[in-house]
């Protein structure tokens, strides 16, 4: 099948702007990510090409090309001559792609008032050795491949347990200052920005969302309150986020990720497919209307959005290595875009582990907001198990009950991200388990970590 034939019937199938914005994803895809992995995780271009994007491009592959400019930090890549895209790499605000009349950069080299950061306490500068033979060998099966395939290439394991790293491996190139994409782990750090709000007296989950678009009296999606939007449970006809691979690119969602200067307006305006509360569909477009509330309760712009995260979320939390990418409407992405270093990641863990408090005894999520995003969404049960922003085991749904079987603890919840990234809490345990790389094995990976769960209790286990 030529491309030109991929998107003609992609335009017929989902009756959206026909072949262009189809042929614009996998090559806006390709400049971001390769151009985040270059200049924000300080990763091999070509060799993340070759795992992490060029996999996914199925046909498309062999027409693409991709150029690294070291120079002026951005990545251009070309489909067949035809399509171009050109990913700038814009300071701490990460990766965008930019689109015609949207060059502007938020970034113009202003130093930012210095931020005290946590003094963080979960390792020393060292890579931390596993404690012990057990934990060393379920690492060692955390990172082993198949010779026959689908690769699982995972590239960072750490686990926290009572607030210290007692073990954490790395595959070559990579450190426990590199940071890695985190997909839709970046979900969960959104419903930690909300918590914050909630707990400043911002905004109000049960609600109607501050969203202009829908302030019209008889507008039905002037009902959906934040609440929905971060358990999935809004109704808004966009698409599904749950699926990856080469045919995402006729989806809405993925389209809304990697072909639009200004994602919220696209999900704003999307009309509704379902009552509110009453279908549960995970979707990007959820998300990417809470950032901008989360945009406009900080200031309204890039520049004020970034300083709130900042300030109220990774200083305190100590994260050294993080980076939340933004779309050109300078609104966070806080959907898939959130690259941080594992040990990053694993101090987030362990945020919801202590109830919203810091290491330092600072509490900034509300009292009841960490067992409020673990309870289950009754709509998502039967098969995926969800709560606001992350999957639980609690609640007793049909999915939770399969990982418990397979050794979750029922009291443990959540952060995944597309292939196989993973922020495990486990509360009777006192344990996060952090797992990151770019699986290709089936559903995201999940044998492999049920295992990495198994095996990280049982060699806790007192003797």
């Amino acid at each position: 099948m030529t491309f030109a034939s991929i998107g003609a019937a992609a335009a017929a199938l989902t009756g959206c702007e026909g072949p262009a914005r189809v042929a614009g994803v996998p090559v806006h895809f390709t400049s971001h990510q390769l151009c985040s992995a270059t200049f924000v995780a300080g990763l091999d271009a070509d060799e993340y090409y070759n795992e992490a994007i060029k996999p996914k491009l199925g046909p498309i592959g062999a027409l693409l090309r991709y150029d690294v400019d070291r120079q002026q930090r951005e990545v251009r890549t070309s489909l067949a001559g035809l399509v171009q895209s050109r990913a700038v790499h814009d300071g701490p605000f990460g990766c965008r792609v930019l689109h015609p009349g949207r060059e502007a950069r938020f970034f113009q080299g202003e130093a930012d008032e210095p931020l005290v950061r946590s003094a963080s306490a979960i390792a020393g500068a060292g890579i931390v050795g596993p404690v012990n033979n057990r934990l060393s060998e379920a690492l060692d099966h955390a990172f082993a491949e198949n010779p026959s395939g689908p690769r699982r290439f995972t590239k960072a394991v750490v686990v926290l347990h009572r607030g210290r790293v007692v073990g954490e491996r790395y595959a070559a190139g990579i450190t426990p200052a590199t940071p890695l994409i985190g997909w839709s782990m970046t979900k969960s750090m959104t419903n930690a920005l909300l918590g914050i709000l909630v707990g400043r007296g911002k905004l109000d989950m049960q609600k109607p969302a501050p969203i202009a678009e829908w302030s019209a009296p008889d507008d039905p999606r002037r009902a959906i309150t934040p609440d929905q939007l971060l358990r999935m449970l809004s109704g808004i006809g966009c698409g599904q986020s749950l699926k990856t691979g080469f045919t995402t690119i006729f989806d809405a969602d993925t389209q809304m990720e990697f072909d639009m200067a200004d994602q919220s307006a696209f999900a704003a305006n999307a009309s509704l497919r379902a009552r509110p509360e009453k279908e549960w569909r995970y979707t990007n477009c959820n998300f990417i209307l809470l950032s901008r509330m989360i945009r406009d309760a900080a200031g309204g712009n890039a520049k004020s959005a970034r300083r709130f995260i900042e300030r109220e979320l990774f200083a305190p939390l100590g994260f050294e290595h993080a980076t939340l990418e933004y779309d050109s409407a300078g609104v966070p992405l806080g959907t898939i875009h959130l690259w941080a270093s594992a040990r990053d990641w694993a101090r987030f863990g362990l945020l919801y582990l202590r109830d919203g408090v810091t290491e330092t005894g600072q509490r900034l999520l509300p009292e009841g907001w960490v067992d409020y995003s673990a309870r289950l969404t009754p709509q998502s049960a039967d098969e995926y198990g969800y709560g606001a922003g992350f999957w639980t085991q609690r609640g007793n749904s049909a999915a939770a009950r399969a990982r418990i079987a397979s050794g979750y603890p029922a009291d443990s919840f959540m952060a995944i991200g597309s292939q196989g990234q993973y922020t495990i809490v486990i509360p009777s345990h006192d344990l996060v388990i952090v797992k990151l790389g770019w699986a290709f094995t089936p559903h995201d990976d999940h044998v492999a970590v049920e295992r990495l769960v198994r095996e990280t209790i049982a060699a806790l286990q007192p003797e």
